[in-house]
């Protein structure tokens, strides 16, 4: 059962108690006014998912790429990978590396979507950022997608990278894979990442308890039935959804600290509220970010808004704390 709480926060717990910046006004008024009405008409069925996933993926090839950052593709089984490092930096994989899991409600974006924000972790933490471009529904089910990407992570041990060098991160359905692949090497006996990130992370795929909180009305840009779809397809076995798929309601003893970044309004705050206490509950350290005015996962959708440049610059502070923990460890 999900612990209750009111939904109200004190302005001393928001990081941005009193300061809303132009861009993330005018961000959260075009998803209000276009971007969620049309979400809410969608249908998300087997048949659309290809198409809408193929429209998003082509406007992202328009973009110009990241400057300042050097790009490499390494393809596995099923997928493929892209290691962004600083231009210049010459770090090899060794000294360190974020595992970076794109959102997208479980069918939609990929490595062209997700490479500003990736770019900007990498130049940010200097460190190379591993980006996994995992199959999606309805290619395959939640389930498989969270086998691609601990693939990728046993393909960065097996390149000599320590676990204690490696943060995952990710937002949005990307949270979620950043936190079921932490729960799946725990169990299958691999080593733990040294630090999770999550950036609005989806961590219960029971809506249940999401479509009674007051966020529910108040998200400017998701449309939870999109979510509810989305599981239904990709989750549910004869209409019932395994609690298990939910990191949530997972045992997280033995989980790295993890850093849970939030908009205050959106739908899947509650998400992050319940993994933070139960984090805390089972004595694994977890910061809760609350940032006021944002929308969803918004560091990943326009990672040079004022908001998300200070958000990008905690989960790099994160994130250099991370691996220096872990480097203190092997050497005591």
């Amino acid at each position: 059962m999900a612990l209750p709480y009111d939904g109200t926060v004190a302005r001393d717990e928001v990081e941005n108690p009193d300061r809303i910046s132009a861009a993330a006004r005018t961000l959260t008024a075009f998803s209000r006014t276009v971007i969620r009405p049309a979400g809410d008409r969608a249908t998300v069925t087997v048949g659309s998912m290809p198409v809408v996933s193929t429209v998003i993926n082509s406007l992202a090839k328009l973009r110009p790429n990241p400057r300042g950052v050097e790009r490499e593709e390494v393809r596995l089984t099923g997928f493929r990978i892209e290691i962004v490092r600083p231009a210049g930096a010459g770090r090899s994989l060794r000294d360190g590396a974020v595992l970076y899991m794109h959102g997208g409600g479980f069918f939609l974006c990929g490595l062209d979507t997700h490479r500003p924000v990736v770019a900007s972790l990498a130049r940010r933490t200097g460190l190379p950022v591993v980006s996994v471009e995992y199959r999606q529904l309805p290619k395959t089910d939640i389930s498989g997608s969270v086998d691609d990407c601990l693939t990728a992570y046993k393909w960065l041990l097996a390149h000599g990278v320590s676990a204690g060098r490696v943060v995952f991160a990710g937002d949005s359905a990307g949270g979620y894979m950043t936190f079921a692949t932490a729960l799946r090497a725990r169990d299958t006996g691999l080593p733990v990442p040294a630090g999770l990130v999550g950036l609005s992370p989806a961590l219960d795929l029971d809506c249940t308890e999401k479509r009674a909180h007051p966020n529910y009305h108040r998200d400017a840009l998701i449309p939870l039935s999109a979510l509810e779809s989305a599981v239904k397809i990709g989750a549910e076995v004869d209409g019932c959804l395994d609690p298990l798929m939910s990191p949530v309601n997972h045992v997280l003893a033995g989980l790295p600290p993890a850093l849970l970044i939030i908009a205050e309004d959106e739908v899947l705050r509650r998400d992050s509220e319940v993994m933070a206490q139960r984090m805390a509950q089972s004595g694994v350290p977890a910061t809760l970010a609350i940032w006021r005015g944002q929308v969803h996962a918004f560091p990943a959708i326009f990672p040079n808004m004022p908001e998300s440049r200070a958000a990008l610059a905690h989960v790099a502070r994160f994130v250099r704390e991370r691996l220096e923990s872990g480097q203190i460890a092997r050497t005591a």
